[in-house]
């Protein structure tokens, strides 16, 4: 074997050559092909070349396979870029001196009972470029960093004896600047590889059209290795145990046929079954389809086995339709992605993807941006999931010019044809894209033309080309999906009378760091507008690799159990952009998901399995609670619930509830369950609803959503009694036994992701706001009758006290009063921000604490995490949380840890002493260990030293987070204007 790459694999430079998409590669089929295999996963002979015409030399180590070098302790790292490409060369070239390949090696040992048989090699995915050679001579060539390469080597293997395998993987090449995806760049071989066998007679490929009325096509090719077709050969089929009938019409047309092959056999299969359980993604149901191919003797030759759904997809006007059904799209943008193992994602990790994502609400995946591992899709079909399949086409560094290249456009119809040919059998797969960010060409007409002509039973949609104009009708998308559109300009499409298609989006909501801001708002006009069918939240994962700290290389493999509830341990962090020592990257960008590495959920996805609920509250009337089904297909059988009445004193009862028998859509009555107290004082009713039995996502128990209404609002507060004295120091700064820093005025926070991309906190740093001024004006004992609406009779022992707080363009002016009250003192705030403070982070207060006080209790929204745009998932009651788990870890540190609509908290010790804490009206609080320039002034948290007192924020106002670091900014409603705000609090020791 020589060390060298043989020609004509080398002699053509596949790396920089777009015209040349494979070589020697077979056509992609979807017939199953599991069965009999032989695994070729595991430790291979390994080498990192430089650039791949370096010579191979005679020192190997080992890579693990699948995986990618990039995480096996190799020099060559992972990267991150979003829109640049990593490297200068323009396309097609890629880095002439700096090309990493990897060259993995074994022998395989050929069953013996093989002989006769055709024998192929299936790589699973190979990243980006793959030559293939055995025992030295070349086999093929394959592009297509996520889809599966076959090569024959029936001639160039021996049954019962070894054959090496050698599999040379090009990091970068012309196929790289069509895959300029926002994800970390990896080279290797990132799903399994595997040896199978058939008979010389096998099945070619498999195409099934299950309809949602019951009728079922199986449309079966048929090859032989010895070119001609032997006479006689036949097809049989079973659904669950019952025999198709096979299309003699359609066997005689061939026959008949002037340009029938007399090489590529052709069968139909046909069935209609009487009462057909239909699929969709509320009940997925399947049956299990088996294909035989037969000789002419009637033994069996070759064999296909499928779990088939019947279900229709189709638009009707600017309705997209499942199986009849307008259905609402609750979708998230997924990548393949594992914090250990990188590109590679496991059979149990996939899995445990779609489980949390079904238990938040979702329904809908789009495979950003990339066709994902087959197991996936069974796992949609299973579970059930609507599948925008996305082409493994992403050229966004150099969109304009590839869309109309030439050279391209067998890389773009490849890929897009490729992708459908393999996947066209799973019910999930209602939508097939065209690609991502890839401009809008000519290329991509090519692979539309292609896949309607194939493919006529599902829409096409592409954004690149329907941004144009949503309301066109001859491009290449049948939807129109914007990204990131503001919701005022999808509200005014649907009603302008111009829509002609669904508007859809394909990524909106922008989960990067703490966002996902005005998620309520965006679906309560979704629901409310013909037109408007959903869209899928970018994304799924937060991309952060785990990395050891002592030496920045990744954790690899061995990194399982270092990381809980989304924190790294000790001596690990969450790497992203730039951390791998990359001169060209994007920062954090990478961590933009409803989930961090380890597949936490943040508080986000509670808000959306509120917004997804399949059973609302829809209003509270004196006789009773009407409740509405929010599903497209089912009722309420599969699921149970309980009431919990919370009530302002203290006190939570529960009883049993029945839900109604209500079809999708319908509402209905129920009697409130409990007599209300007649004592006055807030009320909130909760329908805590869960599964009723075990079903393969969710155990019995698990909880499905927690709807909420207001049965009785809060009466007014009683204003304290005043009583004893307030000490303040010579700069009007309130001394308190358990407070370490006194309560002073906030207008700052620690930028989140939103703040920082959207250009806010640069705003807010012009303005000074991170660096205010504080000057002491006055300090009063006593007050005057007229001051800030305080009874006269409070006035003794009272102090105002007034200060400015200057920043670079203007000046706050802030009053506090100090009114002592029984076990403690009446707080009364107010803040006049200046006409240039026209948009600030929140007006409040901050303090710190003594130590000890670990415990937070609360009457209010929560448990988890709140703002005032994203508290739609946090029901109001009695929550109870030690302060260390307060806080949300985001990658990059940010603001965190709020809670919205507090009405009153206590922070206690072990042993119950602490402070209590009274609000005038609900407001935003936040308890955690770190100064808001703490967290500003941290890239990590391996950086944060957590304080050992807390860190208290009481807000009058509270800018909300919107999504403006990849998407529109909160609304004007959320925001926080100048002028005069108020608020008041009642501090008292407990």
């Amino acid at each position: 074997m020589t060390d060298a790459l043989p020609d004509p694999l080398t002699a053509l430079r596949p790396w920089e050559a777009p015209e040349v998409t494979s070589w020697g590669r077979l056509p992609m089929n979807a017939v199953d092909r599991r069965s009999g295999a032989l695994p070729l996963d595991g430790d291979w002979r390994f080498q990192l070349l430089p650039v791949p015409d370096a010579p191979v030399g005679g020192a190997w180590s080992s890579a693990y396979v699948p995986g990618v070098w990039t995480m096996q302790d190799t020099d060559d790292r992972p990267q991150y870029t979003n829109v640049r490409m990593p490297y200068p060369e323009f396309p097609p070239l890629s880095p002439a001196h700096r090309n990493p390949t990897g060259v993995y090696e074994r022998e395989v040992e050929v069953p013996a009972d093989w002989a006769g048989r055709r024998i192929v090699l299936r790589i699973g995915a190979a990243e980006s470029v793959l030559l293939v050679h055995v025992d030295g001579r070349p086999v093929g060539i394959s592009k297509d960093s996520h889809l599966a390469a076959e090569f024959d080597l029936t001639g160039l293997v021996r049954p019962g004896s070894a054959a090496t395998v050698r599999l040379t993987i090009v990091k970068w090449s012309d196929a790289s600047h069509i895959e300029d995806q926002d994800q970390w760049w990896h080279g290797g071989i990132t799903r399994s590889v595997l040896l199978y066998a058939t008979d010389p007679l096998y099945l070619a490929d498999v195409t099934v059209r299950a309809r949602y009325s019951g009728e079922l096509r199986v449309d079966c090719l048929v090859r032989d290795t010895g070119g001609a077709l032997p006479a006689g050969w036949y097809l049989t089929g079973e659904l669950d145990g019952q025999l198709l009938a096979q299309d003699r019409e359609f066997d005689r047309a061939n026959v008949e046929d002037e340009r029938v092959s007399d090489f590529l056999g052709e069968a139909r299969l046909l069935a209609t079954v009487p009462e057909v359980r239909a699929w969709n993604a509320e009940t997925p149901e399947l049956y299990d389809l088996t294909v035989r191919l037969h000789r002419a003797d009637g033994t069996v030759a070759d064999t296909s086995r499928h779990r088939i759904g019947f279900r229709d997809v189709e638009i009707v006007g600017r309705d997209l339709l499942v199986n009849g059904e307008r259905v609402f799209i609750r979708g998230v943008n997924r990548h393949d992605f594992h914090p250990l193992t990188g590109r590679t994602v496991s059979y149990d990790d996939m899995r445990a993807d779609l489980v949390l994502l079904k238990r938040f609400g979702f329904n809908a995946i789009r495979t950003a941006h990339y066709p994902n591992d087959p197991a996936l899709y069974d796992l949609a079909d299973e579970l059930g999931f609507y599948v925008v399949d996305e082409a493994d086409i992403e050229s966004h560094d150099h969109a304009h010019e590839i869309a109309d290249d030439p050279r391209y456009l067998n890389a773009f119809v490849d890929r897009v044809s490729r992708m459908v040919l393999r996947d066209k059998n799973h019910p999930s797969v209602i939508i097939w894209s065209l690609g991502n960010e890839s401009d809008y060409g000519a290329n991509h007409d090519a692979a539309a033309g292609w896949v309607r002509r194939h493919d006529p039973t599902r829409p096409i949609q592409y954004e690149g080309a329907a941004k144009l104009d949503w309301a066109a009708t001859d491009d290449a998308s049948d939807i129109a999906c914007p990204m990131y559109a503001p919701l005022e300009d999808c509200v005014a499409h649907a009603l302008s009378g111009r829509q002609t298609r669904p508007l859809i989006q394909c990524e909106y909501s922008h989960a990067m760091g703490n966002s996902n801001g005005t998620l309520a708002d965006h679906w309560a006009a979704i629901e409310a507008t013909p037109g408007l069918q959903g869209g899928f939240i970018w994304e799924f994962w937060d991309h952060g690799i785990l990395q050891r700290v002592s030496d920045g290389r990744p954790a690899g493999r061995g990194g399982a159990g270092l990381y809980d509830n989304g924190v790294a341990a000790p001596g690990y962090r969450w790497a992203y952009g730039g951390d791998f020592g990359e001169a060209i990257h994007d920062g954090a960008f990478i961590a933009d998901g409803v989930v961090f590495p380890d597949r936490t959920p943040k508080p986000a996805m509670y808000e959306h399995r509120e917004i997804a609920a399949p059973v609302r509250i829809e209003r509270y009337k004196h006789e009773g609670i009407v409740l509405s089904n929010h599903q497209h297909f089912r009722g309420f059988d599969w699921l149970a619930a309980v009431w919990v009445l919370s009530l302002e004193d203290g006190r939570t009862l529960t009883a049993p509830a029945e839900l109604p028998e209500l079809c999708p859509g319908e509402t209905a009555a129920v009697p409130l369950p409990f007599p209300l107290p007649e004592d006055g004082g807030e009320a909130w009713l909760t329908l805590r609803v869960t599964t009723a039995q075990d079903l393969p996502w969710a155990p019995r128990g698990t909880e499905v959503c927690t709807p909420q209404v207001l049965l009785r609002a809060a009466d007014a507060r009683p204003v304290p009694v005043a009583a004893g004295s307030v000490e303040v120091d010579d700069e009007g700064l309130l001394v308190h036994p358990l407070l370490t820093a006194a309560p002073a005025l906030s207008l700052w926070r620690a930028p989140t992701d939103n703040d920082e991309l959207g250009g806010i906190a640069g705003r807010w740093r012009s303005w000074g706001l991170d660096s205010l001024v504080r000057k002491v004006v006055s300090v009063r004992r006593g007050a005057e009758r007229s001051e800030m609406g305080v009874p006269p009779a409070e006035g003794w022992g009272k102090v105002t006290v007034t200060a400015e707080y200057a920043g670079t363009t203007g000046v706050v002016r802030h009053r506090q009063v100090f009114t002592p009250v029984e076990g403690g003192m009446r707080v009364d705030e107010e803040a006049e921000l200046p006409e240039e403070f026209h948009d600030v982070a929140r007006v409040g207060t901050v303090f710190e604490t003594v130590a000890g006080l670990d415990l937070l209790e609360w009457f209010g929204q929560g448990p988890w995490e709140s703002y005032p745009d994203r508290s739609a998932g946090a029901p109001v009651g009695h929550h109870c949380v030690p302060v260390d788990e307060l806080f949300t870890p985001y990658l990059r540190p940010q603001e965190s840890g709020g809670r919205h609509g507090v009405r009153r908290f206590t922070l206690s010790a072990p042993d119950a002493t602490g402070l209590s804490v009274v609000l005038d009206e609900p407001r935003q609080v936040s308890v955690t260990r770190y100064r808001a320039e703490d967290l500003t002034a941290a890239a990590h948290h391996d950086e944060l030293v957590p304080r050992t007192g807390c860190v208290v924020h009481i807000d009058a106002a509270h800018r909300g987070l919107g999504t403006a670091s990849c998407g529109p900014d909160t609304f004007p409603s959320y925001r926080v204007a100048p002028g005069i705000h108020r608020w008041s609090w009642t501090l008292r020791v407990l």
